[in-house]
């Protein structure tokens, strides 16, 4: 009886209860006042302007007894003065003029509305201070106990009784006061002080609660040493795929029979009313402890500061795989084992979810903070991809969020989530403005030809795109990017050839920084097949269309075109023989024209094999191809113009024939050999 006596006490001390109970006399008071014969003699009939007034009158007094806790506060000595002269006045300028005029019985509604206004009177005393609410409950008291002597002298003895009742529940009011209850006024308190100390040791709440607490300290000390033990796990796979135990682990780790001490105390203090002590101080330890695991040690970080812009911007930066980590580990392991706990401690008497619910709460919300911040973050071509990742996680998380009740980390996780999502779609549609921004793209082209380091940049984060493809084009989809009130949906595929298409304009914008129009194309040879690798190496073979390789192809064989055509056509040029007949008369002449052409064909030959060779090209592959290209124009014209000039010189011919056929395949062989090759180069 003991503990059910303890918890009506409780329940008869909340000030909620009082204000309801309050709010529902008055209503009930007023009502039944409106319809009672005492109002019928003192004011008349009704008509629209009494009732208009009563109606305002009955409002005031309604939102003053809702409201009462709230202008008590801020009340002072002069107005609670005034408040009481003003309910003196009022009642007794009311006990003259009801005496006057009421000389028969009174019925049932006079009645009922005087037990009304004495309890709503009750109420009002229960919840604030002002000096008068005690009186008017005694002046209600008085007119029932006068209004049934009236009915009959032996009912007085209920309006006594009755009166006796509400005066010695508002003593007790009292008593408990002076004895220390407080109402908890913070959901976050850990113990309420209930009662009095004799009180307490009927059940011994005091013993047990010392003894919870060293429980969950010992609970804490264990479940850290655990997560010790799961982070250095977790550095062995730091530069590799995260490789995570199973969250059997921790709960294997912890003994038996601390869980099971920890259920019979929950079990001990719930028989004795006191279920929510118990939870209170369960909650803000777990809690306390799941933040230090996460946050402190899991994150590494004591809070994460997201006030000042720009230091949010670079702490973003530096935290991101961290955050990733972190939320993995929390979604593998540590809230699952704190589920499982709950559902252990709470077993049987209680709500397990609503407690897990309160202790993750607060951690989850702060790495949530965090993806905010990211989604705020200033644009920049790496944050996008850091994004896409944090992206990938949140989507991955948030249907794991759906086994907590906790409607408000739901939602926030989901607002989050649509904030980086239209983050991440803007940023990206920006990405064909960003990437020509990095420093690489300001260096001019390099002197022997080489590819450019703004294509090996630019092809980087093209394939960091394409490799998030499958996360990014539901992105955009989902969240197109609106300006003006237009909409750009532009897919995927689209927007990557957009950007591959730029990084064309601009490269043959670098090749103009080359006089040599043939070192020009072979700069532009060299990063269309620096293009090419990484597009293999990769495997974005996928992304792109065939109509777009197909041009990507013809344009390389034009490159090519163009390369020979301004370097080895020229030099094939003098060995044109314009229809030169040794077997002519005059072979002298023909015969110096030759030599003449021979001559200046062995000095631009030499002159173009001697600037070629210190130029570079991208791998083995394409040096063959040009080498392979050149020899099959070159040697056969030179051949026939050597078998001519053979036949106007005759033997004479040999002491002017500076290269013959196997020595310009050796010389073509040897183009290029400066490059520096690396076929197994990936890019930065």
């Amino acid at each position: 009886m003991t503990p059910m006596f303890i918890q009506i006490q409780r329940w008869m001390m909340h000030t909620k209860l009082w204000r309801f109970v309050g709010f529902a006399s008055a209503i009930v008071g007023l009502l039944c006042y409106a319809l009672s014969s005492s109002f019928n003699h003192l004011f008349g009939n009704w008509n629209f302007m009494k009732i208009f007034l009563y109606t305002v009158f009955s409002f005031i007094i309604c939102l003053i007894i809702l409201f009462a806790r709230t202008w008590q506060h801020s009340s002072s000595l002069r107005f609670k003065a005034h408040s009481a002269f003003l309910v003196l006045t009022i009642t007794s300028v009311y006990s003259f003029f009801s005496d006057k005029v009421m000389n028969g019985k009174p019925d049932a509604y006079s009645l009922i509305s005087c037990v009304a206004f004495a309890v709503m009177s009750l109420s009002l005393s229960r919840q604030i201070q002002c000096g008068f609410e005690v009186d008017l409950m005694y002046f209600y008291l008085g007119c029932l106990i006068v209004q049934l002597m009236k009915i009959k002298l032996s009912l007085a003895v209920i309006g006594i009784g009755f009166s006796y009742s509400l005066i010695i529940l508002r003593s007790s009011f009292l008593s408990v006061e002076e004895i220390g209850y407080s109402e908890p006024e913070d959901e976050n308190s850990v113990v309420i002080e209930i009662n009095s100390q004799k009180q307490l040791a009927n059940t011994d709440i005091a013993g047990t609660m010392e003894q919870l607490k060293t429980c969950l300290n010992t609970l804490e000390k264990k479940t850290l040493n655990l997560v010790e033990m799961l982070l250095k796990h977790v550095n062995e796979y730091d530069d590799s795929e995260l490789m995570l135990p199973s969250v059997n682990f921790m709960i294997d780790e912890l003994p038996s029979e601390l869980i099971n001490q920890l259920h019979e105390t929950a079990k001990l203090m719930a028989s004795a009313g006191f279920e929510k002590e118990f939870a209170n101080v369960y909650i803000s330890c777990r809690r306390k402890c799941l933040e230090e695991c996460l946050i402190s040690k899991v994150f590494g970080s004591q809070k994460i500061n997201i006030k000042n812009k720009h230091q949010r911007v670079k702490y973003v930066d530096n935290v991101i795989k961290r955050w990733i980590t972190a939320s993995e580990i929390a979604l593998k392991i540590l809230f699952p084992f704190e589920q499982r706990l709950c559902d252990d401690v709470f077993s049987g008497f209680t709500s397990s979810a609503t407690r897990f619910k309160e202790v993750f709460h607060g951690a989850t919300l702060q790495l949530l903070n965090l993806v905010d911040a990211v989604a705020d973050g200033s644009p920049s071509i790496w944050r996008l991809f850091k994004m896409v990742a944090i992206f990938e996680t949140l989507h991955y998380l948030i249907p794991k969020l759906q086994f907590c009740p906790d409607s408000m980390v739901n939602e926030t996780a989901v607002t989050v989530q649509n904030r980086l999502g239209e983050a991440i779609s803007d940023l990206f549609m920006k990405l064909n403005y960003l990437i020509f921004r990095v420093p690489a793209a300001k260096q001019v082209a390099p002197p022997d030809g080489r590819h450019h380091p703004m294509t090996v940049q630019i092809m980087s984060y093209v394939a960091s795109a394409c490799r998030s493809r499958r996360t990014l084009e539901p992105i955009l989809q989902k969240y197109p990017k609106v300006n003006n009130r237009l909409v750009f949906n532009a897919s995927f595929v689209e927007h990557v050839e957009w950007i591959m298409d730029t990084l064309r304009r601009k490269m043959t914008a670098k090749s103009k920084d080359y006089e040599d129009f043939a070192l020009r194309y072979l700069y532009m040879m060299n990063n269309r097949r620096y293009i090419e690798a990484t597009i293999k190496r990769w495997d974005l073979d996928t992304v792109f269309s065939d109509v777009w390789f197909a041009k990507f192809q013809a344009i390389f064989q034009e490159e090519l075109e163009f390369y020979q055509r301004n370097s080895w056509n020229k030099v094939m040029e003098i060995l044109k023989l314009d229809n030169i007949d040794c077997m002519a008369p005059n072979d002298n002449v023909t015969a110096e024209l030759l030599k003449e052409k021979l001559k200046l064909f062995n000095k631009h030959f030499e002159e173009t094999y001697r600037a070629q060779s210190t130029w570079s090209v991208y791998d083995k592959k394409l040096r063959e191809e040009i080498i392979r290209s050149v020899g099959n124009r070159l040697l056969p014209v030179y051949g026939i113009f050597i078998g001519k000039f053979r036949d106007c010189l005759g033997i004479h011919a040999n002491q002017y024939v500076e290269y013959g056929m196997f020595e310009i395949q050796d010389r073509l062989n040897n183009l290029f050999l400066e490059s520096n090759i690396d076929e197994s180069s990936e890019f930065r």
